[in-house]
């Protein structure tokens, strides 16, 4: 355990001076507040493109309910543009400190390759919650000041959903930058598998099972019909599964390589 929380040090201190513990929630608070106000001011942004003239709008899309502005900031910033950042900032978990000698000169010394993969993943993982519900919160409060107000409960029960999914993304991440050692190609290849499984969710019910990005259409869902079905718990439980085999993998690579 101590050599646990000594390692999740280690990574805080790096992210620090990486300066990813600043720009990431700026960036996902601004994600947060895009949707809103993009949505409340778009007759204005068409008026000003010269009317809407010729243009057809469904006019219960002019002022729409606050679960469904809350619910596209899920499903249009976080799971687009926020997948890629995320991506992109994890891409070098492992591959950088395979480069430049790190994970030997750790694994060298008294320290399990259970804690060194766990301090990694979680340390990311719970930056990547925290920056969520940032700019999740700053939607919401958008939203409810814009629009309609959502309910609390369905808030944070679609962000727990949420969060099931973001902990497949860090730790697909941190298993591609554990196989390969470019990090262009770990963040192209993390994005375009996420992206399909963003993209199929929804496709088929057996499919669902096994596809993480369910339970962020499963978020969108509780967002849109305030409503949550039995199985999606066992969706989640599922992916968490997934989560496991996927670091017993990592662990097995690195045991197998001998870093």
């Amino acid at each position: 355990m101590n050599t646990f929380w000594a390692l999740s040090k280690k990574e805080v201190t790096q992210m620090t001076k990486e300066f990813k513990i600043v720009w990431l929630p700026i960036v996902f608070i601004l994600l947060g507040l895009t949707q809103p106000i993009m949505m409340y001011y778009m007759p204005v942004i068409l008026q000003s493109m010269g009317g809407v003239e010729g243009i057809m709008i469904d006019p219960t899309l002019a002022k729409p309910e606050g679960s469904e502005v809350l619910a596209t900031t899920l499903s249009s910033q976080f799971d687009q543009l926020g997948i890629i950042i995320l991506a992109v900032a994890a891409m070098s978990i492992i591959q950088g400190e395979k480069a430049n000698g790190m994970m030997a000169f750790i694994l060298t010394r008294p320290v399990s390759i259970s804690s060194y993969l766990n301090s990694k993943i979680i340390v990311h993982y719970l930056v990547a919650v925290f920056c969520i519900a940032l700019g999740y919160g700053m939607s919401y409060g958008y939203t409810s000041f814009l629009f309609t107000a959502v309910p609390v409960t369905h808030a944070l029960l679609a962000l727990l959903f949420y969060c099931v999914w973001l902990l497949f993304v860090i730790t697909f991440v941190a298993m591609m930058s554990t196989f390969f050692n470019s990090s262009a190609f770990i963040a192209l290849a993390s994005i375009v598998v996420l992206f399909i499984c963003r993209f199929i969710a929804g496709l088929h019910p057996l499919l669902d099972v096994f596809n993480p990005a369910s339970n962020s259409l499963h978020a969108t869902t509780i967002l849109m019909s305030g409503s949550m079905k039995a199985w999606y718990g066992f969706h989640s439980a599922v992916t968490m599964l997934l989560v496991i085999w996927m670091i017993a993998t990592m662990r097995h690579f690195i045991a197998k390589r001998k870093f």
